[in-house]
């Protein structure tokens, strides 16, 4: 059969697929479509080749396209079809080739990518190679797509894999024409050190950073990359905890940053405080220090430009090699390298909530300067806390030692007397001074369902309080500034098993909806979840709703849960320990906020 030699057009070119046979192949404006040549048709079993091309992928969009490549001249399989040899060059024909690389969404497993590819070939040199040509160009206009990117690989991460998980990813990048730097980070807080000694120069170089990792491994770097650069006050607190940290009723100036999710109330300024690096923990966690530098704001991303934060191009983002990754679940949906790859090389964003966590007090007799962190997916305390300390005693069992540590913590059943205070959120979500008529519309049809808004791909609720960053730099508000009405105060103390706060959903494969299954990824809201002290037994069944899908485990009388923008923690023992997104940091007192969307991530959000 004589193959055409024209080249691509609206009327489509004679190809010959792999394993496929002849087919039309036509470039459109939004992908690539085929079908089985026209004489394939007319055959006698043409009712079988039909039924057989409806059974198999006819098209695909370039948005789902990450690569196509020229494999020069080889094997072309024969049809699967059988009797289609009319409609091929002879069995097992060698020719000029190229591949399309993309991905499908998988028909059994909800939220996971599986990598495709289609091998087209032709006699014409020339054809193969203004097919590549035309594909490349149409994948070169698809915006935010990365060019070069930072990775940093935990080797022991979780099992120990993350060499092995990123093997397996690294030819997706390369195939994209994705730069990549890969740093095997060699010790505990390399990469944070990494990260907050590169320079601003070097960083504009980069679309972003990937950890290969946990979340513990995540948020090193996320440490790393904000102790230096993000400038806000410290969280806004009560008159009688700025007393007890020895602040009295006199407040410094408050000084205008933006993304501050609580611009009202009594506000301290850390750039007010001595400018001195904390020691490192006993843990070998990251202590932050203040920094007195302002960062421009530059819309002009060279690489002489500072480095700014929140970022408009800039993202982070996960290949999933921990114990729980939970922030890569709650992001893309799934626990896969390969998902989380495609996310990245396709240039997937979400915009994600990072809550900012100062330690006042590390101990009662404690003078330190106050230590700053942060925190993407959850800050715990109590039985949280007690399991990340009890779990570091068997890191050679792996990622079963929470397991272990945590039926240890839960026998000894301890509860902890605190005192917790956190601003009252009379609405739903955060808004802006620049909503629009519609985005109000939409938040007051959102209020009057009282169904949850699970948080999910385009979810309306992070899509209409979060703006692109040239206008979130415009000034973030609250819900009750946009009212007229001061910052309430609300107060809860006690005994409790546990204190935790989340700031996205924290799923995971034990806990499929999370800890707070409506939580959202970028709404500029915590879940403060309140464990009161109860018998054991309520309080196992508790945990045990946490693994069901669909339960509600916040439906106690044991448990308080609030909604809120920050939030003081005052512990009546001498030392206290928190899980802050699987790391540790000992705090008797601290205070904390968040940040609405200051952060962007390389992920699409989940699909519910």
């Amino acid at each position: 059969m004589q193959l055409d030699q024209v080249g691509p057009s609206a009327a489509g070119s004679n190809l010959i697929l792999d394993h496929v046979g002849q087919v039309v192949l036509t470039l459109n404006p939004s992908g690539l479509s085929w079908k089985l040549a026209k004489d394939m048709e007319n055959e006698e079993d043409s009712s079988y080749c039909l039924a057989f091309a409806s059974k198999t992928e006819t098209e695909i969009k370039f948005s789902d396209v990450y690569s196509v490549e020229f494999i020069n001249w080889g094997l072309i399989h024969e049809p699967i079809l059988p009797n289609a040899g009319g409609f091929f060059l002879g069995r097992d024909s060698e020719m000029y080739r190229f591949v399309v690389h993309g991905y499908q969404k998988s028909k059994i497993r909800r939220n996971l990518w599986v990598l495709t590819a289609y091998i087209f070939g032709h006699k014409d040199l020339k054809m193969c190679q203004t097919w590549v040509e035309q594909i490349n160009a149409c994948i070169n206009m698809e915006v935010g797509r990365p060019k070069s990117l930072l990775v940093f690989i935990h080797p022991l991460s979780g099992k120990g894999n993350g060499r092995r998980i990123w093997e397996t990813v690294a030819p997706i990048f390369s195939r994209a024409k994705v730069r990549t730097k890969v740093i095997v980070t060699q010790r505990a807080g390399h990469a944070f050190d990494l990260m907050k000694s590169t320079t601003d120069r070097e960083l504009n170089s980069y679309d972003g950073v990937i950890a290969v990792g946990g979340d513990g491994f995540f948020n090193e770097i996320l440490n790393g990359l904000l102790s230096s650069r993000h400038h806000a006050p410290y969280p806004p607190a009560p008159t009688e905890f700025m007393q007890s940290i020895g602040h009295g009723n006199h407040y410094p100036a408050q000084r205008r940053f933006n993304h501050s999710s609580s611009e009202g109330g009594s506000v301290h300024n850390p750039n007010d405080t001595a400018n001195e690096s904390p020691r490192q923990s006993e843990d070998r966690d990251p202590l932050l220090p203040s920094s007195e530098a302002i960062l421009s704001e530059s819309s002009n991303f060279n690489q002489d430009s500072v480095f700014s934060i929140p970022h408009e191009r800039f993202r982070l983002g996960i290949i999933p090699a921990g114990s729980t990754d939970a922030i890569v679940i709650s992001t893309t949906g799934t626990r896969d390298p390969v998902t989380s790859a495609l996310h990245i090389v396709l240039g997937k964003r979400r915009c994600l909530d990072i809550a900012q966590v100062v330690r006042w007090k590390a101990t009662i007799s404690s003078t330190d300067a106050p230590t700053v962190r942060y925190a993407a997916s959850f800050a715990g305390y109590g039985f949280y806390g007690d399991v990340i300390t009890e779990s570091e005693k068997y890191r050679w069992m792996g990622p079963k030692r929470y397991d272990f540590a945590g039926t240890k913590v839960f026998m000894k059943h301890r509860s902890y007397e605190a005192d917790v205070s956190f601003l009252e959120v009379k609405s739903a979500y955060p808004i802006t001074k620049e909503d629009f008529p519609e985005i109000r519309t939409q938040r007051r049809r959102l209020l009057e369902n009282p169904k949850k808004v699970v948080c999910s791909v385009n979810c309306p609720v992070c899509e209409e309080t979060v703006r692109p960053a040239s206008v979130l730099l415009n000034g973030v508000t609250t819900v009750s500034q946009v009212d007229g009405e001061d910052l309430k105060w609300l107060r809860s103390k006690g005994c409790f098993l546990s204190v935790g706060a989340a700031i996205i959903s924290c799923r995971n494969e034990r806990a499929p909806d999370g800890l707070v299954a409506d939580a959202h990824l970028a709404d500029g809201l915590m879940h403060l979840i309140l464990i009161k002290d109860c018998p054991r037994t309520f309080y196992l069944w508790h945990l045990t709703q946490l693994t069901r899908k669909g339960s509600n485990p916040l439906n106690f009388e044991f448990v308080e849960h609030h909604k809120t923008t920050a939030f003081t923690f005052t512990s009546s023992s001498d030392e206290s320990a928190w899980n802050l997104d699987g790391e540790l940091l000992q705090a008797r007192q601290l205070s904390a906020q968040v940040f609405r969307g200051l952060i962007s991530l390389f992920a699409a959000g989940p699909e519910i």
